[in-house]
């Protein structure tokens, strides 16, 4: 202890965690039920002992909830915890106070868990806790001029990655790598594919040791982050200098950086579960301060955590506590990072009540819904749970987008060669319009995607038939069984070249019909250079080569890169693409076309009920005076070639922009490069064709 403690004075309770000025720092946090609390000072976040111990007065320091204090002499870089006892009959109430357990704050701006050892803490009440640095003010940050960007939500093309894996293999050659700063250093690369957006899978800071005892023993961890405990923190090893009280800035760079070329930030958030997992997890934060308002309990046994996520707990998003929790946090975010959207893991919680069953208006769904802060963000739901909600096409909300898991199964199987879903296919590329339409939502809602981090990369799409987990030490049991994947003659790797020739053309068609397809597209950061995970499915623990970009394959695969850029390239051609409405089959004024047409083998007749078929072509109307019609041609069959006409116009001619089964450069040619085609075309077996019309 301090010989001359710190001089201690009534507190505010806005805002909560804790918030430095010039002569001191403000503490706060909310504790209903909460008998005594006492905050507990560090020199510094690696210091052992504390310098104090400050028992906050129930009359002076507590406002309604509200426990607070102002501590003059403080400065930003020290380090806290908090201590809180009340009721312990857990059974029959849920508290799980305890007067000797230190406690990280909710609301912590940057944390350190140098010291932190999930086992122990779950044993032993005095282990060493995560612990809270206190920082620099918040607002002492040059933005020098860069917002957030502005594309209308319909033109957003997204690519979804990890931060540490996209620059931690030895290839990529970077500063600091597995760092934000190191992605500084390839935003070049992502300014050349041309997307729009990235999508950060879980940065918000999480217990990499939060892992089953199997995966434990092979020395793996929670890689991924699906495992958060500090909503308001950065994970400290995305950071170079994590001890700093600015360490935040490294993250606000990268943000910047992105944002003056144009790219915007979009961050995967956990808001469904946390490290703390069930009734034997550890007590980190929420469990010893709001064990009753924060998580879903077992009503007949209040010791046991009802659990819709798959992961022990499940947070209680609409009590009014939470749902004020989840509101500031997402504004927090906004307005000290100017992130530009967020992605919803197991989004369907956030429509449970408090008794667990799905709500229609859910108060916290809907109150991010008309977050004035954050209204120009991107609010997106993976749209169901592990307790069997599924809501795709029916998330409530209006300008919610959802991940569309429909379009990845039905475009997976379409492309692999399944029979008799040329309907289904049709309807998903066009928008999925039975999805969103009833509910006066718009194309835009439809977020497209073949892959993402959950599941097979793009090249172990066409690979693998079978999941290959052994790795992750849960004998092969972890992972969906059921991909809609193909291996083509062998399973996993071959150096026979017709396999690998039909891989890549399949890649090719994935990514070619995704980029085509009305709705917003999301591509798994490393599929356009034939990322591979060796059939592992379920990469959540692999901190590794299984998991990490390898920059080599730029060039070793630059013809999936090429052909991956000169797709995103013609959609941003086509405006028609990126809808706010959904397609009629009317025609337009001053247009010869309707906006679509569609066809089967032979012009104007879709073969919608014929359950043999493999083939589908569309024509789209050109959405603008100087936006070209073009026609799409997907043939599927593993053997036949189609002869087909081509639709008659009565100005210009058709151009080849796209075949995927032609060999480089011949498979997508850009306007200048293309030559003009004739009244009909042969399209060859598994091959997507394009045509643009001038």
């Amino acid at each position: 202890m301090r010989k001359n403690p710190l001089t201690v004075k009534k507190g505010e309770r806005y805002p909560l965690g804790a918030i430095c000025y010039k002569n001191g720092a403000n503490f706060c946090i909310f504790s209903r039920h909460a008998s005594k609390v006492e905050l507990i000072l560090y020199e510094g976040p690696e210091s052992l002992n504390p310098i104090e111990v400050i028992e906050l007065d129930p009359q002076e320091n507590r406002d309604f909830f509200f426990w607070n204090v102002f501590v003059e002499g403080v400065r930003p870089g020290m380090a806290y915890s908090w201590r809180a006892d009340g009721p312990d009959d857990t059974k029959v109430s849920g508290f799980r106070f305890n007067p000797r357990r230190q406690l990280l704050d909710p609301w912590a701006r940057v944390i350190f868990d140098g010291f932190w050892h999930r086992e122990e803490a779950k044993k032993n009440v005095l282990a060493q806790p995560i612990r809270a640095i206190i920082p620099e003010c918040l607002d002492d940050y040059d933005w020098e001029g860069v917002e957030m960007v502005d594309y209308p939500p319909q033109e957003a093309i997204i690519y979804e990655m990890h931060v540490r894996g996209f620059t931690r293999h030895p290839s990529s050659m970077v500063v600091s790598p597995g760092t934000f700063r190191a992605i500084q250093d390839k935003i070049p690369y992502l300014k050349s594919l041309g997307i729009t957006h990235v999508e950060f899978l879980p940065i918000m800071a999480f217990d990499e040791q939060d892992v089953p005892a199997g995966v434990r023993r092979l020395g793996l961890k929670n890689y991924w982050g699906y495992s958060p405990h500090s909503f308001f923190s950065i994970h400290p090893r995305y950071l170079i200098n994590p001890l700093r009280p600015d360490c935040i800035n490294e993250f606000r760079d990268l943000i910047k950086a992105l944002h003056r070329e144009g790219i915007g930030v979009i961050l995967d958030v956990v808001f469904n579960h946390t490290a703390e997992g069930g009734e034997d997890g550890p007590i980190i934060n929420f469990k010893g301060l709001s064990n009753r308002e924060f998580y879903h309990l077992d009503p007949e046994d209040r010791r046991k955590y009802r659990d819709f996520t798959g992961c022990g707990n499940t947070v209680n998003c609409n009590h009014p506590q939470v749902v004020f929790f989840i509101i500031e946090c997402l504004e927090y975010w906004v307005r000290y990072f100017k992130i530009d959207g967020f992605r919803f893991d197991l989004a369907s919680v956030l429509a449970r009540g408090e008794d667990g069953n799905p709500m229609h208006h859910a108060p916290v769904i809907w109150s991010l819904e008309f977050s004035r802060a954050i209204s120009k963000a991107h609010l997106i739901a993976e749209a169901w749970d592990a307790g069997g909600l599924y809501q795709v096409g029916g998330f409530p909300g209006y300008r919610w987008q959802e991940w569309n898991g429909m379009y990845r199964d039905t475009v997976r199987r379409f492309i692999r060669g399944d029979k008799g879903l040329v309907g289904e296919m049709a309807t998903r590329i066009s928008g999925s319009s039975d999805l969103y339409a009833p509910s006066g939502r718009a194309p835009f809602n439809s977020i497209n995607f073949v892959t993402c981090h959950d599941g097979f990369t793009l090249m172990d799409l066409v690979s693998y038939e079978r999941k290959h987990n052994e790795a992750n030490g849960e004998e092969n049991r972890d992972g969906i069984d059921e991909n809609f994947s193909c291996n083509y003659g062998t399973e996993g790797e071959s150096r026979d070249k017709r396999i690998l020739s039909i891989r890549h053309r399949q890649a090719k068609n994935f990514m070619a019909t995704l980029l085509v397809s009305v709705g917003v597209p999301m591509i798994l950061s490393g599929d356009e250079v034939l990322r591979t995970q060796k059939g592992n499915n379920n990469a959540w623990c692999q901190d590794n080569e299984i998991s990490w970009f390898d920059w080599r394959l730029v060039k070793k695969n630059h013809d999936m890169f090429r052909f991956t850029k000169k797709m995103i390239a013609f959609r941003k051609r086509h405006k028609s693409l990126m809808r706010k409405h959904f397609l009629t089959g009317k025609r337009l004024p001053g247009h010869e076309f309707p906006d679509i047409m569609w066809h089967g083998k032979k012009l104007f007749q879709p073969e919608w009920n014929n359950p043999d078929c493999r083939f589908l072509g569309f024509t789209m109307s050109g959405s603008g005076a100087n936006e070209e019609d073009f026609h799409v041609l997907i043939n599927m069959d593993d053997r036949e070639h189609v002869e087909v006409e081509l639709p008659p116009i009565s100005w210009g001619r058709w151009h080849l922009a796209v075949d995927t089964f032609n060999r480089p450069p011949d498979d997508i040619m850009d306007p200048t490069d293309q030559k003009e085609v004739g009244s009909t075309y042969v399209v060859r077996p598994r091959s997507v064709v394009i045509f643009e019309r001038r």
